[in-house]
């Protein structure tokens, strides 16, 4: 049943969502330091929340069990050690940051150094088990997709905070990150069709016949759950930023982290689960 086969891949779930969340985190806390006027004390929270993340995701790491329950994915346990030491790393760096930034540092060069090690986390988890060449390039993609949407998200919801409490902040940050959610999830759509088009994974499947058989469920629930709301939501959440409804925009954001997380559990567990990339 494809519940169950789910269920016997919740390991490698919980991977992908806490790496995901990390990766994301980081990466939203080194290109606000680069490209917005975002606060110190909003950027330094959110890289910490990241360093915890990716401390996390290395106990995650460390429990993944050999094989992929009842799946078509083979596990590369060559690329074992590295992903995990990635990780270690990710979170290394990450700590850096934190502290360049407490120190008012630009943090230009280990801000790059981190986000670059967040993509290696992701590239060794995709040649760990994307299997072929082929395969592995498009489980990164996936996996940085995720990525930036789920720890995106997380990111901008945070951010919605620190207009709560410090009014007088531009809009701009919030807008643009909000903005940046939007477009994620777009991309995030337009890779969901040709997933489906193309029976992309090691699952295999005729063009769009995953939106039929026994996974149907799952599938369409990644499309409108993890999808279509979070797409509709990040819109509504950079009209009400844009008119500092700071309120509205920072409700809509807490949906949307909901939302995005649910999305990433069910692409895990599709791909972990059926081999299908969706």
């Amino acid at each position: 049943m494809p519940a169950e086969q789910i269920a016997q891949n919740l390991a490698y779930i919980n991977w992908t969502l806490l790496t995901g969340l990390a990766v994301g985190c980081l990466g939203a806390a080194v290109l606000g330091r680069l490209t917005t006027a975002a606060t110190r004390g909003y950027l330094g929270f959110i890289a910490a929340a990241g360093v915890v993340l990716a401390l996390l995701a290395v106990s995650s790491d460390s429990a993944l069990p050999v094989t992929a329950g009842g799946s078509p994915i083979a596990p590369d346990a060559a690329w074992e050690g590295a992903r995990r030491g990635a990780l270690w790393l990710l979170a290394g760096l990450g700590s850096a940051f934190v502290v360049v930034i407490a120190r008012r540092g630009s943090g230009r060069v280990v801000g790059l150094a981190t986000l670059g090690m967040g993509l290696a986390v992701l590239l060794a988890g995709a040649m760990s088990w994307g299997g072929d060449p082929v395969g592995r390039a498009l489980l990164f993609v996936q996996l940085a997709a995720l990525a930036a949407a789920s720890g995106g998200g997380l990111a901008s919801m945070v951010l919605g905070h620190w207009y709560l409490v410090t009014p007088k902040l531009p809009e701009a940050p919030l807008v643009r990150f909000a903005r940046a959610l939007e477009v994620i999830v777009l991309v995030q759509l337009a890779l969901f069709v040709v997933w489906l088009a193309t029976g992309a994974g090691p699952g295999g499947s005729p063009a769009f016949g995953a939106l039929t058989g026994s996974w149907a469920l799952f599938v369409w629930l990644r499309l409108v759950v993890g999808l279509a709301m979070p797409l509709v939501i990040s819109w509504a959440a950079v009209q009400t930023a844009r008119t500092r409804s700071m309120e509205s925009a920072t409700g809509l954001l807490y949906i949307d982290v909901g939302l995005v997380a649910a999305g990433t559990i069910l692409a895990a567990g599709l791909y972990f689960g059926a081999g299908l990339l969706v």
